[in-house]
């Protein structure tokens, strides 16, 4: 029994070594984060928020500090990615720049 309460300690201790890098309302959200810094091999978990703590509940996306500067390039990145894939689907949906060109019968 013993050793596995060392076992148990040592894991405690690991986790003490990460911190935050994102905050996040939604689970899968921060999973789909989890998985982004992961497939960057960059080692991720993600953890409950304690509403009683902080002003709203949420996820906490936590990595060891020495990755910590690379993770915001990845999340980061990503989000950018994302920004510019929504404008383009709302350029899309509006008819954008494209539609103009069908829209004269030759």
């Amino acid at each position: 029994m013993a050793k596995r309460h060392k076992k148990s300690r040592k894991s405690q201790t690991k986790l003490q070594d990460f911190v935050i890098v994102s905050v996040v309302e939604d689970e899968d959200e921060a999973r789909d984060r989890e998985i982004l810094l992961k497939n960057n091999d960059i080692p991720a978990t993600v953890r409950q928020q304690d509403a009683t703590i902080t002003d709203s509940p949420g996820f906490a996306i936590m990595v060891p500090e020495e990755f910590l500067d690379e993770a915001h390039v990845v999340i980061e990145s990503q989000d950018a990615y994302d920004d510019f894939y929504d404008f383009a689907l709302e350029d899309e949906d509006e008819g954008g720049f494209e539609s103009d060109l069908f829209d004269e019968e030759f």
